[in-house]
């Protein structure tokens, strides 16, 4: 990508700054060194979405990224769509990842077979530190993949509320008591299994808990109490997706996770039905938990406007760029520039690459984040709004010590861009001649 001087000069000083990615669903590496990959595995996460409305029929797509079946079988499905998609915004990690990775500029039916071949050699223990830590510069990834046994110097696990908050039946009730040497006759005594639940989780380094923004209803502790009773007297209940015992619950353990110090996670638009997600469904729940702390994801995409009101509005509630720059850069992008105007800086949180199994989509996903925020910021510079320096400082504070702080994160110091002559140089009078973001 073509990126104006002043852009470029922001783009390569954001690119030596250490990061802290906010959100991923990496599980543990040796999960994804046990797997076979190839070429498709780098298309087994949001890509789908493209895939099947570009018309691939959903149960091509599965046979499409399944190893066990023929490569050269599922080259004839991905073909003709990957030229329907190939210049999207989701499609473009994958290209860079062929690219810094596996030596290829492009994924063709002359080296797919190539590429497959490059990526099972590399699919060893050290995957992760050569392109998390080594390639991004990621200090720790943030990572929501329903456990806590990870590789902690590098993830970081959040757990997710509704594993306790939407249970359908006794028999899940129980299992989540069992887990915990617990045994439940009564909502009193599930209340106690989750907070010793979410004791654990903090015990085994979570820093954090996920929900999403939707309707929850009422939240009336008698109801819910019936509603639990009932469960525990029939077995099983058909409950609608919002329910008093749901919303309960919920309420409940959002006032815990600010009593343990832990942020809540926010899934806010892009899925399905985004208008059952849109941020403002999530307004009365930050309202009646002032002392909970909030990390609205996705810019509550599409609404963007929405999401950074909420941001300005309440204390308590951070914004996240996670997933919104291989959504549109042009709407990140932006929706930013708006936030400047509206939000405090230290609100804002930069990057979540939000990868499973293709944590090599991180690097490429990475890229597209320091381009949006270099064009953001020169923007601003170019406007006399900003010093080159003061947007440096900016783009640390996005990238590192703004979910540093919010989710109080114990890692290393990490120089000042004013004092470190690697930032220093990027800036006017320091820019080595040539070079351009490429990708």
């Amino acid at each position: 990508m073509n990126l104006s001087a002043t852009e470029q000069r922001l783009y390569e000083a954001l690119s030596e700054l250490e990061v802290v990615d906010a959100h991923e669903h990496l599980p543990p590496e040796a999960v994804r060194v046990a797997s076979r990959v190839d070429v498709f595995t780098l298309f087994s996460h949001y890509t789908r979405t493209d895939f099947i409305s570009a018309g691939l029929a959903p149960q091509d797509y599965e046979r499409m990224i399944d190893p066990e079946e023929p490569l050269a079988e599922r080259w004839q499905l991905f073909a003709p769509y990957w030229e329907r998609i190939r210049f999207g915004s989701y499609a473009r990690p994958a290209l860079i990842a062929v690219r810094e990775f596996y030596g290829q500029e492009d994924i063709t039916e002359d080296n797919y077979e190539e590429i497959s071949a490059r990526m099972q050699a590399a699919n060893k223990p050290g995957i992760y530190h050569r392109i998390l830590r080594e390639k991004c510069r990621i200090r720790v990834a943030l990572t929501q993949c329903g456990r806590t046994d990870v590789d902690r110097d590098l993830l970081v696990p959040l757990m997710p509320i509704d594993y306790y908050a939407n249970v359908r039946s006794a028999e899940e009730i129980q299992q989540r008591a069992s887990d915990l040497g617990e045994r439940v006759s009564s909502l009193e005594d599930y209340l106690t299994v989750i907070e010793k639940g979410v004791a654990k989780w903090k015990s085994e380094g979570a820093v954090g808990l996920k929900m999403a923004s939707r309707e929850y209803g009422p939240a009336d502790r008698g109801e819910a109490g019936a509603i639990f009773r009932r469960l525990l007297e029939r077995g099983t209940d058909h409950l609608p997706e919002s329910n008093p015992l749901r919303a309960f619950l919920l309420h409940q353990i959002l006032d815990l996770a600010a009593r343990e110090e832990l942020v809540v996670a926010v899934h806010a638009g892009m899925w399905g039905d985004f208008r059952t997600l849109a941020p403002g469904h999530f307004i009365p729940i930050a309202m009646q938990h002032p002392q909970t702390r909030f990390d609205l994801y996705h810019m509550g995409m599409p609404y963007v406007r929405e999401a950074g009101v909420i941001g300005k509005n309440f204390p308590n509630v951070w914004l996240n760029l996670c997933w919104s720059h291989i959504i549109s850069p042009k709407m990140t992008c932006a929706a930013l520039d708006e936030w400047m105007d509206l939000v405090p800086l230290n609100k804002i949180i930069a990057f979540g690459g939000d990868y499973s199994k293709p944590v090599e989509k991180v690097y490429g996903h990475l890229l597209m984040a320091r381009e949006d925020i270099a064009k953001v910021l020169a923007g601003r510079v170019e406007e006399g709004l900003l010093s080159e320096e003061q947007a440096v400082k900016i783009g640390r504070q996005w990238f590192y010590e703004n979910p540093q702080e919010l989710y109080r994160l114990e890692l290393p110091a990490v120089p000042s861009p004013n004092s470190n002559p690697r930032y220093r140089k990027r800036l006017p009078g320091g820019l080595p001649k040539g070079g351009k973001v490429r990708g």
